[in-house]
């Protein structure tokens, strides 16, 4: 955004000293990231003119709409759009509604249900979630049945689903109400460990562009899962602008959806946009404005990204903030 010759500043909360050492950004101090009304305050006094929300946690618990109310335009769902990921069942239930292609799934708020059920699943019932935000780890790919079993927890609701084999892909896009904008489709390796073993963590790298998904494929990924999205969300009568990334696995069958998300992914982001030849607040401030349609994205051709992501040992079920890393 700093790049955009249309933007004075970027004022981050909370950031961090990398990013404050990044030309045209200054980060925000004495507000807390959890308490709405101070930033819409501080925006306010401060005269912002857009307000990009990164995490999926503020965005549950309903930023966007504080901000909107207040006449403050914000790139991200409000709370009910948010929903696409916060609330894994109601995600698979409205990708079932609208015709989203996706794996076969049950939901249970009993554990000793969902353990019977995947004993007895007339599928390869090897997927557990709790359904609510995770951090990118609330998901277990098991290999037995006694795995699965011994995944489940107790949740508030738990979902079950089909094991899918074939590779996975990022694709995400810009949308507004009407409008669908794919980025370059990247590759995320969410295992841990090397040749996709240990747990699952938020992404320990990524590449961009992802010749894995070819044309035809990315074109039914739009047309099939991201627009039939955003046209199920408007005929719900939920508001959506912002980002809708749509965990893509190519499989023998076609491209089944693994989940949404309602916000840029972490670490494919980091690989997309530097590739983006077009100007990101005019993206977003059109996004906002819900004229989408008028934006044709650019993207550097020729040109690939790649990044890795450093982790403290223990990561992902425990791990140690403020270590140097070397």
């Amino acid at each position: 955004m700093a790049r955009s010759e249309r933007v004075d500043t970027v004022h981050v909360l909370p950031g961090s000293p990398g990013i404050a050492a990044l030309p045209k950004v200054q980060l925000v101090s004495g507000v807390s990231v959890k308490d709405f009304s101070a930033i819409v305050a501080w925006c306010k006094l401060n005269q912002i003119d857009l307000v990009a929300v990164g995490p999926e946690d503020p965005l549950a618990d309903g930023l966007s709409d504080a901000l909107q109310a207040a006449g403050i335009k914000c790139f991200g769902p409000g709370r009910r759009g948010a929903q696409i990921e916060a609330d894994k069942n109601w995600s698979k239930d409205f990708m079932h509604r609208h015709g989203i292609p996706t794996a076969r799934y049950d939901s249970f708020t009993d554990a000793a249900e969902a353990k019977a059920f995947i004993r007895s699943a007339p599928y390869a019932a090897l997927v557990v979630k709790a359904s609510g935000l995770a951090a990118g780890k609330g998901v277990i790919v098991a290999e037995t049945i006694d795995e699965a079993v011994g995944s489940v927890l107790p949740a508030k609701v738990v979902v079950v689903e089909e094991k899918l084999s074939g590779e996975e892909v990022s694709v995400l896009a810009f949308v507004d109400s009407r409008t669908v904008r794919v980025m370059l489709p990247a590759q995320d390796h969410k295992r841990l460990m090397d040749h996709d073993r240990g747990p699952n963590t938020g992404g320990m790298g990524a590449y961009c562009p992802c010749p894995i998904i070819k044309p035809a494929q990315l074109d039914l990924v739009v047309r099939e899962v991201l627009q039939r999205a955003v046209d199920g969300l408007r005929a719900e009568g939920i508001k959506y602008n912002g980002v809708l990334y749509a965990g893509m696995m190519l499989t023998p069958n076609g491209p089944k959806t693994l989940e949404f998300n309602c916000r840029f992914g972490d670490p494919e982001t980091q690989v997309i946009l530097p590739l983006l030849e077009s100007d990101l607040y005019e993206v977003m401030e059109a996004t906002c404005d819900d004229r989408l349609h008028e934006i044709n994205l650019k993207f550097r051709a020729g040109l690939s990204a790649v990044g890795v992501v450093m982790a403290s040992k223990g990561y992902p079920e425990t791990s140690t903030k403020g270590c140097v890393i070397t």
